[in-house]
């Protein structure tokens, strides 16, 4: 793990879904000691106010920003010009940014900022340690310390060109609604063959739960399907039939592609 020793404070911008499940994880894992982190945010979320108790800095004076070693921009990609026009003046010229915004391309933000980039692409698991990100950065420096804040709230995976974000972003940023939407058909599906829809539901998120146990073993994913699809088993069963007709293979091309497609259309 790539050391993430103090030597100044961490600055995020953005405190909304993705920016609170970053906090969160930090908090949980003591990766940014809470008095080194200073958040700027319009308005109050409860990760926010936990931070805020445990001594962080929410919404200093701008002055309190010429001592940040990193700033992670976490607003919504209409907005980070705004956001980070007025902190410009403060940060030191050193400080990379660290863009966790699907759809914005480094060098735009180097452009505007004129510091160095790296980018990553989380999901929401790191709230609790347990989350995925996508890591790109052409600069050294930028890469070394966007580790450092990631590696212990998530895997991080390196990608060789900045091309492949937007598929990364797909494939694991959008993805865990994916799979929880699968879950839901699943319920769904058990609904219809008598189960209630309390059973269906408690039924399919421990199917979740389950699969991801299996998951963090590291196996590779063909041997986890092996081990529970036995040959002439029900579950064989149900895989054949998903199989036969590529469902599973369309509905994953489907959401991945379009995921893509609308992550290039932010960068415009």
């Amino acid at each position: 793990m790539t050391d993430n020793s103090s030597n100044g404070a961490v600055v995020l911008v953005g405190c909304g879904r993705l920016g609170s499940a970053i906090l969160e994880g930090w908090l949980a894992t003591g990766t940014v000691a809470p008095a080194e982190l200073i958040i700027l945010t319009p308005s109050d979320k409860p990760a926010t106010e936990a931070a805020r108790a445990r001594g962080a800095r929410v919404n200093p004076p701008f002055e309190a920003l010429s001592d940040a070693r990193a700033v992670v921009l976490a607003v919504k990609p209409a907005k980070w010009r705004e956001a980070v026009a007025p902190l410009l003046e403060r940060l030191p010229a050193a400080a990379p940014v660290i863009s966790v915004m699907a759809g914005v391309k480094a060098g735009d933000i180097a452009d505007v900022t004129r510091r160095p980039v790296a980018r990553v692409m989380p999901t929401t698991g790191v709230a609790q340690a347990r989350g995925v990100a996508a890591l790109w950065s052409d600069d050294a420096g930028a890469r070394d310390i966007a580790r450092g804040l990631f590696e212990p709230i998530a895997d991080v995976p390196g990608l060789d060109s900045e091309t492949l974000m937007d598929a990364a972003t797909a494939t694991a940023g959008s993805a865990p609604a994916f799979v929880y939407a699968f879950v839901q058909a699943l319920a769904r599906a058990g609904e219809a063959q008598g189960l209630s829809p309390d059973a269906a539901e408690r039924l399919a998120r421990g199917a979740l739960r389950s699969a991801g146990a299996g998951a963090e073993t590291g196996a590779p994913l063909e041997d986890l399907v092996a081990r529970i699809a036995s040959p002439g088993g029900t579950t064989r069963a149900g895989l054949d039939a998903m199989e036969a007709g590529g469902d599973v293979d369309r509905a994953a091309e489907a959401a991945v592609s379009a995921a893509v497609a609308r992550a290039r259309e932010i960068s415009g």
